[in-house]
């Protein structure tokens, strides 16, 4: 089997999330978490109206996405996956500025998200950009053996804009 070439250095276009990026959205899930979401938890999260993009390249690649729901005053990350030959590119904070700037126009003063306390880069990533660790949510993901792991629940604050 031979793997086909991926043009990292090819520009990438923020798009919204369509169910015709299923298939690439899906290819990239399953090679990165060993307790993937399904198809069906995409097309929920689509029907449901929830932002939802993909960064792709000129040639429909698709390089990362985002999923976030929008609540009351904040939104939360459900998804933020970037493929493995497009990492450590800045793609990841890419579409968490665009997820911040949402948040912005919206109104929200918080974004949150849960991570896997074994999720070393993804934590190192939000701790960077500004999220804090406020608290733990026990055996929230799936884990080898039957077993559970804990989430650690992260924020971050959205100033308001000030105004002229």
């Amino acid at each position: 089997m031979s793997a086909v070439p991926v043009d990292t250095d090819a520009p990438l276009v923020r798009v919204p999330m369509h169910l015709a990026h299923l298939p690439g959205v899906m290819a990239i899930e399953q090679s990165i978490y060993p307790f993937p979401w399904t198809h069906g938890n995409f097309v929920d999260s689509l029907a449901a109206g929830h932002a939802a993009h993909v960064l792709r390249t000129p040639a429909a690649a698709i390089a990362a996405y985002s999923v976030a729901m929008v609540g009351v005053q904040e939104m939360h990350l459900l998804n933020l996956t970037v493929a493995a030959p497009w990492q450590g590119r800045g793609h990841a904070c890419a579409l968490l500025d665009a997820l911040v700037a949402q948040c912005r126009r919206d109104g929200h003063e918080a974004l949150w998200l849960e991570v896997r306390p074994s999720n070393a880069r993804a934590r190192e990533v939000y701790r960077r950009y500004g999220f804090e660790e406020v608290g733990l949510r026990r055996n929230y993901y799936p884990a080898g053996g039957g077993r559970r792991e804990d989430a650690c629940v992260m924020r971050l604050s959205i100033p308001r804009e000030a105004t002229p």
